[in-house]
């Protein structure tokens, strides 16, 4: 059939229709917000290229927990900034470093909030390399048993999932064995699967403090012109028990998301990052585009590719305006 028959505007013509054939809908719930931990006390420090996005140190933290909380948020996940680095990135898997306490502040805080952990040793080395250096490269196996021994204490503070986005070879396999032998094998992995080394994460290293000192990330992160690559990522990090595979940074990679939906079962999430949210913003400062509705066009466009559940900065404000329009 054909037109006049067929007038594909027929449905389109009132809110309501087209919220009743939408093929894609968003709800706070798809969300995991990101949150910056830092020392100190009373700090509630904005990061000057995430406009809206703050670093919080641990008394402070709770209160924003429950915020995200109040707007639907089903979880958080949780980035620290220790006071003191060194080259083994020790900040990481200390019990008492900046995360496992902030867990505790932020579970106490908000207790049927998601508290995810991202394991990792950027943050937390003084050269700002996601491991172990050997000479100027990356030693793989060698940071193997670090980032297992960050997850112990991350879990043993109280979280209830540990997402390594570090990218060695076999870290989901060394994680999931230290958790399992530490009675913890029930504590889910989100694995940063299809994690690609990209230009867009250049705001997250300003509020991370994690810029390499030297070189790149590119030795260990993936390539940015490789897709089936994506697909062996993800399969073998599912091998070594993946429970959530994510695919950063999303904006630029909706045709993996897709990918990896149709060739996986499980649940899969996509990171939103902190260059497509800095970008929006700095064009919507500027007059040159409608923020909310270029922020929901983004999410929606990552939640059609195939994502389920969307880590953003955007979190607070898409929920907010989400209950508006409810």
């Amino acid at each position: 059939m054909s037109f006049p028959l067929v007038r594909m505007r027929r449905l389109r013509r009132s809110p309501a229709l087209r919220r009743l054939v939408a093929e894609t809908t968003l709800s706070p719930s798809d969300f995991v917000y990101p949150l910056f931990v830092v020392e100190g006390s009373g700090v509630v420090e904005e990061v000057p290229s995430m406009p809206g996005v703050n670093r919080y140190s641990i008394d402070t933290l709770g209160e924003e927990c429950r915020r995200v909380q109040e707007l639907g948020i089903p979880a958080v996940i949780l980035f620290g900034i220790p006071e003191e680095k060194d080259a083994l990135g020790h900040g990481a898997y200390d019990p008492q470093g900046i995360i496992p306490r902030a867990v505790k502040a932020a579970k106490k805080a908000a207790p049927g909030l998601v508290v995810i952990c991202d394991v990792c040793m950027c943050e937390y080395t003084d050269h700002g390399h996601c491991g172990v250096l050997d000479g100027r490269y990356v030693h793989n196996d060698a940071t193997l048993e670090l980032l297992a021994k960050a997850a112990v204490a991350y879990a043993r503070a109280g979280c209830d999932m540990v997402a390594p986005s570090d990218m060695m070879d076999g870290r989901v396999l060394e994680i999931r064995e230290a958790l399992d032998e530490a009675g913890f094998e029930n504590l889910p992995i989100m694995s940063y699967a299809a994690k690609y080394c990209s230009a867009f994460y250049g705001p997250f290293r300003d509020a991370a403090e994690s810029a390499p000192s030297f070189g790149d990330r590119r030795q260990y992160q993936m390539d940015p012109a490789n897709a089936l690559e994506a697909l062996r990522e993800c399969e073998l990090d599912i091998a070594e028990g993946a429970d959530i595979i994510m695919v950063k940074p999303a904006l630029p990679y909706l045709d993996i998301i897709t990918r990896v939906r149709q060739e996986f079962d499980l649940p899969v999430a996509a990171y939103n990052v902190s260059g497509e949210y800095a970008m929006i913003k700095a064009a919507a400062a500027q007059g040159w585009l409608d923020h909310d509705r270029v922020m929901m066009e983004s999410l929606l466009s990552i939640k059609r590719a195939g994502a389920d559940m969307i880590l953003t900065y955007f979190a607070k404000d898409a929920a907010r305006l989400l209950r508006e329009e409810a």
